[in-house]
C-alpha cells in the first residue's frame, strides 16, 4: 500500500495562495512604511551653489551634463546629500524578537507536521 497524502481542496488552495502573497508583500513593505529599512539620505545644500563650490571637476561636469544637468544648483541635494546615520536600539530588539520568535515557531510547526507525517505514514508509536 503506497502512501496517500490527505487531498487538499481548491478553496483551500486558494486561500493558502493569498495568504502567502498578502504576508509577502506585508513582510517586504511593512519595514519600508515603518521606517526601518533603507538608508535615508538628508540634503544639505549650499547657498547659490558653483560648480566648484560643490567639488565636482570638469569630468564630473561632464557627466551630469551627460544625464541633462547643466545647471549645479539641479545637482545640489543630491550632491551635498549625506546618509543618515542614526541607530535605535529599539528597532534592532524588535527585529531580533522577531527574527528569533519566527525561528521557534518554524522549527515547532515543522516538528509537530513531520511527527504527523509519520504517524500517517508508519502509524503510532507501539
Amino acid at each position: 500500500m503506497a502512501y496517500q497524502p490527505p487531498k487538499q481542496g481548491f478553496v483551500a488552495q486558494i486561500v493558502d495562495v493569498v495568504v502567502l502573497l498578502v504576508l509577502t508583500v506585508g513582510a517586504l513593505y511593512l519595514p519600508l512604511y515603518l521606517g526601518l529599512a533603507g538608508a535615508t539620505k538628508t540634503p544639505n545644500p549650499i547657498e547659490n551653489p558653483t560648480w566648484e563650490t560643490l567639488n565636482q571637476n570638469v569630468v564630473e561636469q561632464q557627466q551630469w551634463a551627460a544625464l541633462g544637468i547643466t545647471d549645479p544648483a539641479a545637482a545640489n541635494d543630491i550632491v551635498t546629500a549625506r546618509f543618515n546615520y542614526d541607530f535605535s536600539w529599539t528597532a534592532l530588539i524588535v527585529m531580533a524578537v522577531l527574527v528569533i520568535g519566527y525561528f521557534v515557531m518554524v522549527v515547532r510547526l515543522s516538528d509537530k507536521e513531520y511527527r504527523e507525517v509519520i504517524d500517517e505514514r508508519f502509524g503510532p508509536k507501539r
